[in-house]
């Protein structure tokens, strides 16, 4: 009965580890961001991730494998440009009164259940003054590091931007 009862414990403690929520998205807000219409978007790689699984049945070993790619830069370029800002492929100088610089980075790892939530930070900073006029940081999980990414970005300007 004991056993029973620990094991019982220990597959809802499982569950409710790999349950839990993920961490909200925290921001901070300088200025608004409103008062900009460009922005230049910090070059970032892309990355890809991979996910797959074998087995063995009676007529030999099987198996599959799907792999995603994300590159930062084009997610947080659909979501601003969805708000309405111009996406720059350059810093122009006359336009650095109105143009926002937006960087992008990985800023941790959390272990969560069976998997791990990757978190990220993205700021917004002035062309002109290089003031740090807003940034967030979130974090995503999904089936692999790309849709991990995709999440926490979503997230993030969100939380900053609704």
């Amino acid at each position: 009965m004991k056993s029973i009862n620990f094991i019982g414990i220990f597959i809802l403690s499982f569950l409710l580890l790999r349950c839990a929520p993920l961490l909200p998205a925290t921001t901070i807000k300088n200025s608004p961001i409103e008062t900009f219409k460009y922005i230049y978007i910090s070059p970032t790689k892309i990355l890809t991730s991979s996910t797959g699984g074998i087995y063995g049945g009676a007529y030999g070993v099987y198996g599959s494998t799907q792999s995603k790619s994300v590159n930062p830069t084009d997610v947080i370029s659909g979501i601003l440009t969805k708000k309405g800002f111009i996406r720059l492929s350059e810093q122009k100088e006359e336009l650095n009164d109105k143009t926002l610089i937006v960087n992008y980075g990985e800023s941790g790892k959390r272990n969560r259940g069976l998997g791990y939530t990757i978190e990220v930070t993205i700021q917004f900073v002035s062309a002109k003054s290089n003031e740090l006029i807003s940034s967030c940081t979130a974090e995503g999980q999904g089936e692999t590091e790309a849709d991990d990414i995709k999440q926490a970005i979503t997230r993030c300007i969100t939380a900053l931007y609704p």
